[in-house]
């Protein structure tokens, strides 16, 4: 990991600290965007390659709706599962499944336990725009490790599938990514978040 990294990964949790500060969502979502765009635009660790930063207008996104946001209980009453997630590398990591939430109609997710030092909670997302309009191996919707956390109280998640973002391997091959396991694939169209450009990144 190089400081720049570092300097990263403290950015964005800069920025989801701020998000569950506010008490306006969807203000919050704006603010999150903005500076989501400013590290992608001048960042050296941003996973845009350095040939698509000269003419970054901003990452795509539906607009914010806020039936998209939940609160929701996460139901621990599950079978225990360890898995090997693979990565866009032909890697892997370890995840551990912790329980499951109901997101309205897009169903239920799978909330999972990043096994790895430290640990953190990993919900990912693979709705039936993957593919199309967003990267066909999902999103992400909360990532602690890497920060990306909207809070939580007494057994309960915030959800907030405005902020479903991409993986850095949506943008360049040469980033690895935990691809969105069976439990977290719904047949769904979540018609919210970040898109795809046409033609993709790449």
């Amino acid at each position: 990991m190089t400081l720049s990294l570092l300097d990263w990964r403290r950015r964005v949790a800069g920025l989801y600290t701020a998000v569950r500060a506010t008490d306006d969502p969807e203000a919050g979502w704006h603010a999150w965007r903005a500076g989501r765009d400013a590290l992608f635009a001048d960042h050296p660790d941003s996973p845009l390659p350095v040939t698509a930063r000269a003419g970054f207008a901003g990452l795509p996104f539906a607009d914010y709706d806020p039936a998209l946001r939940f609160d929701v209980p996460v139901d621990t009453d599950v079978e225990p599962v360890r898995l090997g997630v693979p990565t866009t590398d032909e890697g892997g990591v370890v995840l551990r499944r912790i329980g499951r939430v109901i997101l309205g109609d897009v169903g239920r997710l799978d909330v999972w336990w990043l096994a790895g030092y430290g640990g953190g909670l990993f919900l990912p997302l693979r709705d039936a725009s993957a593919g199309n309009s967003t990267y066909g191996g999902g999103r992400y919707l909360l990532d602690t490790v890497k920060g990306a956390d909207l809070g939580s109280t007494d057994g309960r998640l915030v959800v907030d599938l405005n902020f479903a973002y991409h993986p850095s391997c949506t943008f360049d091959p040469a980033w690895t990514c935990p691809l969105a396991p069976e439990g977290n694939r719904v047949d769904a169209e979540v018609l919210a978040g970040e898109q795809l450009p046409p033609g993709g990144w790449y």
